[in-house]
């Protein structure tokens, strides 16, 4: 969105397009909390980062 302040506008003038600045919704962001607890897992969650780590580094000869 553009909006246009000219010189020597009124006070009116800049109300208005402050409240057409401010009118627009706020993004609230990614709410991570959402998905705490969401996976139920059987180990240690840093054995199971170490296995897909070491996935990587196969010997390729």
């Amino acid at each position: 969105m553009v909006l246009v302040l000219e010189k020597g506008a009124s006070k009116s003038d800049i109300e208005a397009i402050e409240k057409a600045i401010y009118k627009q919704k706020k993004t609230a962001g990614f709410n991570a909390k959402k998905y705490n607890g969401a996976i139920k897992l059987t180990e240690d969650p840093l054995t199971i980062q170490i296995k897909l780590r070491d996935e990587w580094e196969r010997d390729i000869s």
